[in-house]
């Protein structure tokens, strides 16, 4: 009867003792940099011969929901169509920040966030060619014309950005993330006798608007440089 005694109680203290190192299990908060590119400017590079650029981008995990955000690129963009023919070319950059809505499992670091940006864009407007508008011109009689030398510099444009986009965990460190943003411009330089039909980092300008709209897709790498334990208890 004793043996039968003291096996359970040994099979209890097991169990107990297995609860308690089950429930101790610690998983960390990660709080570091996390630096990446637009992969969609980088590939438009390759099938578009009428753009260059490059967008660099960066945020760091300031509190558990709240990420600083910074992005900083440059654009050399040709534009061809009925009547106009014209280059864009200058950089951007843009600050701000992210807040983190998505409640992220165990040790997972993903986000689905809405944010802000600060944007400051310096380009500049070169016309190639143009068409002068006539109402009914004979046929092939209205050819591209040529300006003397317009190039306008030093341009500078101020805007505000809301940002939605998600990011996730593609391999380890390795961080995929998808954004669509609605821009605001609240001021521009226009170069003389021309407008700005499109500006590096906000993208196409339309008449009698200051609102545009665009997206990029990110791969991003991230390095943990503070590590903060957090007890979860295994269900």
């Amino acid at each position: 009867m004793l043996k039968y005694i003291f096996s359970l109680v040994l099979f209890a203290s097991f169990a107990q003792a297995q609860e308690q190192k089950k429930d101790s299990v610690v998983f960390v908060d990660r709080y570091g940099l996390r630096l990446g590119t637009d992969i969609y400017k980088l590939t438009r590079n390759i099938y578009d011969k009428d753009y260059k650029g490059f967008e660099f981008n960066a945020d760091f995990r300031v509190t558990k929901k709240i990420y600083a955000a910074a992005e900083l690129g440059f654009e050399n963009k040709r534009t061809l169509d009925d009547r106009l023919d014209y280059n864009t070319q200058g950089t951007f950059v843009k600050v701000g920040a992210n807040y983190n809505f998505y409640e992220n499992w165990l040790d997972m670091d993903n986000q689905i966030f809405i944010g802000g940006r600060y944007a400051f864009g310096l380009f500049e407007q070169q016309l190639n060619a143009f068409r002068v508008y006539q109402i009914n011109p004979p046929a092939g009689e209205n050819p591209f014309i040529n300006p003397i030398d317009f190039k306008s510099e030093a341009l500078t444009a101020h805007w505000f950005e809301i940002v939605l986009g998600f990011q996730a965990e593609l391999l380890p460190n390795i961080y995929g993330s998808l954004q669509a943003r609605l821009n605001y411009m609240f001021t521009q330089d226009r170069p003389d006798n021309f407008d700005n039909l499109y500006i590096n980092g906000f993208g196409r300008v339309y008449e009698g608007s200051s609102f545009g709209a665009s997206f990029n897709y990110s791969l991003s790498y991230f390095l943990p440089l503070i590590k903060k334990p957090k007890k979860k208890v295994e269900e």
